[in-house]
């Protein structure tokens, strides 16, 4: 039996297979994050014709500053011109960018670039595109934390009033919702710090396709996949079919 959707509403993604993916054609690992700039393209055109209206993409982790200084520095130059190459089309697309985490490290250039894509697109509802970047999921359950403890100790909260919904109204993007299809290009079968609250029911669906390589087949199939699942929520699959076929009101 599959989803009761077919389609996620929220789709994450984390891009991996930039550095191999170079490698194997003898080329520095920035050749292989600008490939991988093609697949996002693709991937944002994709599923946003396929109806997906959130699709949330892990671009830099907070622990990727560990990496060699000069791929963080070509990183983050290709952060701002591939900015500066797509906000109108997104734009015109009725796509809204919004970036995730910690943007206080990053430089001044790409620190106003994001704040003129965000201001720029701000008003579209066709599909909201989350960059998750200097970002990573403990660090954004503990932002919520401290929000929410400075609320109680300002008053403005009872401890005895927090729940999920005033705990999820403090991560990073509280009206995304959760994370219906999580999905991870490279081979690697794990989720690295990546929407830890927010992915709690998702479904995981790793593949082996480096990303700059995730065609619209590879992606068609990961929906493909997810379609075919029974999303239960801690039910039995035999409730979901008794409730199925109960009349509408």
């Amino acid at each position: 039996m599959g989803s009761a959707s077919a389609i996620p509403a929220h789709v994450a993604i984390i891009m991996d297979g930039n550095g191999r993916w170079a490698r194997r054609r003898m080329m520095p690992r920035s050749y292989g994050h600008k490939k991988g700039v093609e697949a996002v393209r693709r991937a944002i055109a994709f599923f946003a014709r396929s109806g997906v209206s959130r699709l949330t993409l892990f671009a830099f982790s907070s622990e990727n500053w560990q990496r060699p200084r000069d791929e963080v520095s070509s990183l983050m130059s290709l952060f701002v011109s591939s900015l500066q190459k797509n906000t109108d089309e997104l734009d015109e697309k009725g796509i809204r960018i919004r970036f995730i985490g910690d943007r206080s490290a990053f430089p001044e250039a790409l620190r106003a670039q994001i704040e003129h894509s965000e201001a720029q697109t701000r008003g579209n509802e066709r599909m909201t595109l989350n960059i998750a970047a200097n970002y990573g999921g403990r660090w954004d359950i503990l932002q919520a934390a401290r929000a929410l403890a400075a609320d109680c100790r300002n008053g403005r909260l009872q401890p005895d009033a927090i729940d999920e919904t005033a705990f999820e109204s403090r991560l990073c993007m509280p009206d995304s919702g959760p994370v219906d299809l999580f999905i991870r290009t490279g081979g690697e079968r794990r989720i690295s710090n990546f929407l830890l609250w927010q992915s709690a029911y998702a479904e995981l669906y790793f593949c082996d396709v480096l990303w700059p390589d995730f065609d619209e087949a590879a992606m068609q199939q990961a929906l493909d996949d997810y379609a075919g699942r029974q999303r239960r929520f801690g039910k039995t699959g035999e409730q979901l079919a008794e409730a199925a076929t109960l009349p509408e009101d």
